[in-house]
C-alpha cells in the first residue's frame, strides 16, 4: 500500500521525540515501512523516520519556530497549506491516515478527497469537538478506547485502535525500587471559579505519597509556572521529588525515562480527566511496573484490574489509592509484560491499522 500521514505540525516526529502523538506516528510509520508499504509523512521538514519520504510543510514544529505576533494564525495558515497540499497529492496514495492537531482540521477538504481518510482521534473528547465531527460523514473516525468512543454521541466512529509501544525500547525489569512514579503535565487550566483542575491529577499523587510516606518522583511539562508554584512546589521534599527540569517540553532522555519507569514500585495514572488511552501506561507495564490509577476513561481498558495493577473508583479518593498501593507486590511484573506484549504493542497496533487500510480501499474502488 501506498501510505501518506499528516503529521502533527506542532513538533517533529523523531525517534528521540517525547511527546505522545509524535511518537505514536512515528512507530506506527516505522512499523508500515517494515511491512513493505510505501509511506510518506506530510508535516514537519525536520521530521526524521528511517524509510519515509518527508514532505515538509513547515521546515520545524510550531513549538520551535520563532516568535510571531499572533502564533494562532500561523498556525492556522500552516495546517491549511496541509490541508491543500494533501488534496494534490491524493493521487499518489491509496489511504490518508491524519494525526493532525486539532485532530479534526483536515477533514474540512474531505468532500474533495478521491482516496479514504482515516483520523486517529488523540485529542480528549469533549462535546464542542463531537459537534464538529458529527458534521463529517465521509470521514473514517479512529478511538483510543472503547471508552472514549462511547463518549461521542454525534460522531461516526469506525473501529478501535489501541495506541502501541516499542517493547524493545521499554524493557522489562524484574526487581522493583521503592518509589512512586508519576508522569504528566502541569497546565493553566481552571475551572470557573479559578481552582486549578489539574488533569492529570498530580495533586491525587503527592498526597498518596504524603499519607502512605512513600516516595514519591515526579516527571513532567511545566505549562504554567504559576500553577506548579502553587499544586507542587510548597510540596517538594527528600522524598517527593520532581526530577525533570521545570520547563514546557520533556527534559529528560527516553533513556532516563525508561529507568524511571523499570525501578517504581507503581506507576501512579491519578488522572481527573477521560483519559482516551494513556499511553506511560502501557509504558510501564512493558517494563514490568504495575499501574495504580483512577477508572477514568481508558484506565480500566489498559490495566487488567488485580492483575497488571488497580483501578480505583473516583470516590474513593486517595484512601482507595492506599488500599491499592498496599495490594502492589501481589502484582507480579511478568503479567504486566505479558499483557502489554499481548495487546499494546507496536505489532499489534499496525496490523489493526493495516486490516482497515485494506478494508478501506477494498470499499472505495
Amino acid at each position: 500500500m501506498k501510505i501518506l500521514i499528516l503529521s502533527t505540525l506542532k513538533r517533529k516526529v523523531a525517534e528521540n521525540e517525547f511527546a505522545s502523538r509524535s511518537r505514536i506516528i512515528y512507530q506506527l510509520a516505522r512499523g508500515l515501512v517494515s511491512r513493505g508499504h510505501e509511506v510518506s509523512l506530510l508535516g514537519t521538514g525536520d521530521s526524521i523516520i528511517e524509510g519515509v519520504k518527508i514532505i515538509s510543510i513547515i521546515p520545524s514544529g510550531w513549538v520551535d519556530l520563532p516568535p510571531v505576533e499572533n502564533p494562532f494564525i500561523r498556525e492556522t495558515a500552516t495546517l491549511i497549506q496541509q490541508a491543500k497540499i494533501m488534496l494534490s497529492l491524493q493521487k499518489d496514495f491509496d489511504i490518508i491516515h491524519n494525526h493532525t492537531y486539532p485532530d479534526i482540521f483536515p477533514h474540512i477538504v474531505d468532500e474533495q478527497l478521491d482516496i479514504p481518510l482515516v483520523t486517529t482521534l488523540h485529542a480528549v473528547a469533549a462535546d464542542y469537538l463531537d459537534d464538529a465531527m458529527g458534521l463529517f460523514h465521509n470521514s473514517h473516525f479512529i478511538a483510543l478506547s472503547k471508552a472514549y468512543r462511547n463518549l461521542l454521541k454525534k460522531t461516526s466512529v469506525h473501529a478501535v485502535v489501541y495506541n502501541g509501544i516499542d517493547t524493545s525500547v521499554y524493557q522489562f525489569k524484574e526487581k522493583k525500587g521503592d518509589y512512586l512514579l508519576w508522569i504528566g503535565r502541569i497546565n493553566g487550566s481552571k475551572n470557573e471559579d479559578g481552582t486549578y483542575i489539574d488533569p492529570k491529577g498530580v495533586g491525587w499523587a503527592i498526597q498518596l505519597a504524603q499519607k502512605t510516606g512513600t516516595p514519591l518522583k515526579m516527571i513532567g511539562d511545566v505549562l504554567d509556572n504559576e500553577a506548579f508554584a502553587k499544586e507542587v512546589e510548597p510540596y517538594l521534599s527528600n522524598t517527593i521529588e520532581w526530577v525533570s527540569k521545570k520547563v514546557s517540553q520533556q527534559s529528560l532522555s527516553k533513556e532516563d525515562v525508561v529507568n524511571y519507569m523499570q525501578n517504581a514500585k507503581a506507576l501512579l495514572m491519578t488522572v481527573n480527566q477521560e483519559e482516551p488511552f494513556g499511553l506511560v501506561m502501557a509504558e510501564s507495564m512493558s517494563c514490568g511496573t504495575p499501574v495504580i490509577g483512577f477508572n477514568k476513561g481508558a484506565v480500566i481498558e489498559v490495566v487488567k484490574d488485580g492483575e497488571t495493577g488497580f483501578v480505583v473508583d473516583v470516590e474513593e479518593g486517595v484512601d482507595g489509592l492506599a488500599r491499592a498501593l498496599e495490594k502492589i507486590p501481589s502484582i507480579l511484573p511478568s503479567q504486566c509484560r505479558k499483557r502489554v506484549e499481548d495487546h499494546f504493542s507496536v505489532d499489534v497496533m499496525v496490523e489493526n491499522y493495516e486490516k482497515i487500510y485494506e478494508e478501506l480501499i477494498c470499499a472505495s474502488k
